[in-house]
Formats: C-alpha cells, structure tokens, sequence
C-alpha cells in the first residue's frame, strides 16, 4: 500500500510534520498529499517529480497522452477523487494519479474494472483539466450526436398516456433523458436524481440502496432536462418555484411496462428532479423471498391468515416495507376476499385489489377514505401509513370490529411502534387487543453469488460485471414482535419498553442480518453499516 510514510524528501517535510497542516488536511478529509495539492503549496511539476522518485513510480506529461484513449465508463464516480484510468493491460490498469496515496480512488477504480490499478504519476493541473475535457467531451457527444435509432431497445418504446408535446423538438435532449431511462432500467435502478449545483450537474442512480454517480451532463442543459422530465409528468413547466409531484409510463420492446414517480423540488441552484422507478413486473411478491427466518416467516402467516386484527410494518423510507405489505395482500388476493387500500400514491397495481390515491387537496384523506372503506364490506384493508390519531384510531376500530387492517408506522424498532401508537392517543388497552403482529424490518445488499469470496469464514464483496461493486439485489432483515398474552399484559400495565423487549425474546435486527452473514446472503460489512 502506497503511504505518506514512502516520502522522504525535504520539499515535504515542512508540511508533514507540521501539525497545523496535519490538521487542516484532517477537516478536509484530505492526505495531506492531497492537501498540498488542493492548497497549490507546491509547483504541480515539482511535486509529481517529487512524488514519482519517492514512490519509485513512472512519470507522465499528460500533454502529450490521446485523452481519446479514455473509456468513458471508467470514470463513473471518479470526479472527486481526481484520478483517471489510462488504459487497461491484461489484468491491470495504467491510471493517473496526483496523490499515489488516495487509496480510496484506487479501491474504486478496482471496483468499477475489475483491474488492479497501477500507478502513473502526473501533474495535478493537467489531471484535472483533462478529466473536465474528457467529461464535457463525451458527455455533449452523447446528447448532441447521438443518432435517432441508436438505442435499439428505447426505438421501439413507446410512452403510455403520451403528454402533448412535438417528439421533434430539442430531439438531442429528448433522446439523452431516454438513454439515461433505460440505463436505469437495465440497471435495476430505484430512483434517479437530475440535480443542479452552482457550477456543475450531476445524474445519479440509487442501486441496492446507495447512491451513485453516473454521468455530469454540462450545467447548461439542466433547465432542459428539468423541462424534459416534467413535460412527461404532466406537470407546468412554467412552474419552477414549488414543488410538483407527477408521473408517467413507458413500454419497453418486451411490452413489460415500467412505472415512473416524478418529483421536483425548486433549490437554490435550480430544480431538483427524482424519478422512482416502479418495476411492477420484476416483482415477485411471494412470501418466501422476502428473507424472513423459518419462524419468523411462519409468525408472519398465523397472522396473516386470521379474520382480523392489525399488522403494522415500521421501518424508515426505503427499508421495504411496501413490498412486505403488497406481498400479504398477494398471498390473500383470493376471489372471496374483499381488500381495499388507501396510499399516498399507489405504488403498485394488483388486479382483483381495489386501490385509492388520496388527494388532500379535495378531502380525500387517508381517515376520510377509510371511513368510506367500512361501509364498503371489506375483509382486508391496507392504509399506506399511519400518521395522525384520526387514523389510528379507525383502524384500529376496523382491527377490534372484525376486519384484518395492514399498515405501516416510521419507527426504529418493533418495540418503539407501541410508544408510537401511544404517543398518537390510543390508549393501552386498544393497543393490546388490536394489535396481532408488528414487523420492524430493514433491506441489506445481497452479495453477488458470481464474484463473492471467503475471508476467515464470512463472504465479503469483490466486483464483477453482473454486479454493483459486489452486490446485487437487496434481502430483508427483520424484527416481529407477535401480540402474546405476556405482551397484552406488559402494554395494559404500562411496563416500560425494556421490560416488553425482557418478555418478547424476539429475534434483533441485528441477530437476523448475522444469520444472512453466516448464510453467505450478505457481509458483515453491510450489517454493520444498516444496523449501526
């Protein structure tokens, strides 16, 4: 491994062994290589002179290196670590670099290849300006040369509920926000973020949970990529100062259909769009591939299965919990079952299920709807979030009056959904004999079954070409807590969240995520990152 350590010459010893630049590089989260360089405290020839004959590394002058030679896919997530790969030998890759010890650069440059990166050192001006070239470069080609039927798979696409707008007009951008679509699309993307900052663009795409970064169109197009994806979200486009929420459909040349949500979000530097996409087809909403525990899973069905009484799923945005609710009403989803859902919006469309958007703004409320829903017959309804008393306490009405309600609650924990329910005004003893089964749950990254490798006993990611830097896809991990008799108990007596945890002797978050650890389903790495 490449360390300051490796330095010895006097040109840096002022800086490395004076604590006011160690500790100024500290805040930056910076080397103190880096450092230098940010600050220009030293000439960029002198130092990657310097640093070449210390690191006992090749020095080169990019001036005279063809920036043509560059993949544009190697500099994904590049940008901030001012590092680039050259070209690729048979398992290495050449890449320059300003600071031999930005290890993190090079870790992802391993990630994003597969290679192991050399080092070439280079002068740090030179880097970042042909980094900035090559990105500018290659990302107008994409917008302004790319052909009409380039994107074979999105020539055949074609848009449901088509806004009225001339497909000719500003036709670069139109097929640069197609391309950046399927892109998503191939890449089981969930959300992609357009954003705009004071004098760059950036598009990222969330995968398995964590964002990344994938391409920095020119800062002057933003406005007409914002207008772009709002024409096909119905919303105005004349209105950049409020939020706006919209969405729309495409069919791919395999008629599956792909569901986006639109949201934009007027910032300091311009709109903030997020697309989420709602791959409805590539859904399998079976019990059995949610990642529940043998015994969790069978808590799961007992409750389920009985005539009524409340199921409430918690976890923070994004832990899955939609998914764990749709695939309870698919298991029940039967010719004699009545269900009804009420969500803010619809995430998924089930044939056989009657779903409603509500729309505050005309009255249509999660406890205005839910009223409706009681007069409606119903054997199951599914609210997409508790969030106010009023609500609570109908569903719980509906749970104590012979009907199975699902829902959901923002907690931490299974534990902590009881003093949530409290804090909104229902009292302990509805609580106790309303509730059949809480569920807290999180989504962890999968391990790549194609690349993963065994160190002292557990998996841990590596990378490959069918995976995102070793992961691919998510599992669930949970916590249920079943109502017993011994908790009905606890809540009716008020007993602290210690003592209801003392008589639950459930499965933790955490103790779920290291069984998938010992599985080989995820890393110890990953656990660690969800559950803290």
């Amino acid at each position: 491994m490449l360390t300051a350590n490796a330095i010895s010459n006097n040109l840096f010893q002022p800086f490395i062994n004076h604590v006011k630049f160690q500790t100024l590089a500290h805040e930056k989260n910076l080397s103190i290589i880096s450092y230098i360089i940010q600050e220009k405290l030293i000439d960029p020839q002198t130092l990657a002179t310097q640093l070449a004959r210390d690191f006992c590394l090749p020095l080169l002058d990019l001036n005279a290196f063809d920036k043509s030679l560059v993949k544009f896919e190697w500099l994904i997530g590049l940008n901030e670590h001012c590092i680039l790969p050259l070209w690729q030998q048979q398992e290495k890759i050449w890449v320059a670099i300003a600071d031999p010890t930005n290890q993190v650069g090079l870790e992802l440059i391993k990630f994003n290849t597969g290679f192991t990166p050399q080092c070439i050192v280079v002068e740090a001006d030179k880097l970042q300006a042909m980094i900035k070239a090559i990105l500018t470069e290659q990302t107008a080609a994409a917008i302004t040369d790319l052909p009409q039927l380039e994107l074979d798979h999105l020539a055949q696409a074609t848009l449901i509920e088509k806004p009225s707008f001339d497909i000719n007009d500003d036709a670069p951008i139109i097929r640069y926000v197609n391309k950046i679509l399927l892109e998503a699309v191939q890449k089981n993307a969930s959300d992609i973020h357009f954003e705009p900052y004071e004098d760059h663009y950036r598009i990222r795409f969330r995968l398995d949970g964590l964002l990344y970064e994938i391409a920095n169109p020119p800062f002057n197009l933003a406005n007409r990529i914002a207008t772009r994806l709002k024409i096909l979200a119905h919303l105005d486009i004349a209105e950049r100062r409020l939020p706006q929420d919209g969405r729309f459909k495409f069919t791919l040349p395999n008629q599956k259909v792909v569901d986006l949500r639109v949201s934009s979000c007027p910032t300091v530097h311009g709109e903030k769009i997020v697309l989420r996409l709602l791959n409805s087809h590539e859904l399998t909403l079976f019990i059995d591939s949610l990642g529940f525990e043998s015994e969790q899973q069978q808590l799961f069905l007992d409750a389920i299965k009985k005539s009524q009484g409340m199921i409430l799923v918690t976890g923070p945005t994004g832990s899955g919990k939609t998914i764990t609710l749709y695939t309870a009403l698919n298991y029940l989803n039967t010719p004699a079952v009545n269900i009804l859902t009420i969500e803010d919006p619809v995430e998924i469309h089930l044939a056989g299920i009657n779903q409603v958007n509500i729309q505050t703004k005309t009255g249509l409320t999660f406890a205005h709807t839910l009223r409706a829903f009681l007069r409606q017959d119903p054997d199951t309804i599914m609210i997409g979030e508790i969030r106010d008393q009023e609500t609570a306490e109908i569903a719980v009405k509906a749970a104590q009056t012979g009907h199975l309600v699902l829902s959901t609650l923002h907690t931490n924990n299974a534990i902590a959904t009881l003093a949530r329910l409290a804090n909104l005004g229902i009292s302990p003893y509805n609580i106790a004999t309303s509730i059949q089964l809480i569920i807290a749950q999180r989504l962890v990254r999968r391990l790549c079954d194609h690349c993963k490798i065994l160190i002292n006993n557990f998996y841990e990611p590596h990378g490959c070409e069918q995976c995102t830097h070793g992961y691919k896809g998510r599992i669930g991990i949970f916590e249920i807590l079943p109502m017993t008799e011994a908790i009905s108990e606890s809540v009716m007596r008020g007993s602290s969240p210690v003592d209801i945890a003392n008589a639950a002797l459930m499965m933790s978050l955490r103790e779920t995520g290291m069984n998938k650890v010992k599985q080989g389903l995820t890393s110890l790495t990953e656990i660690n990152r969800v559950t803290g």
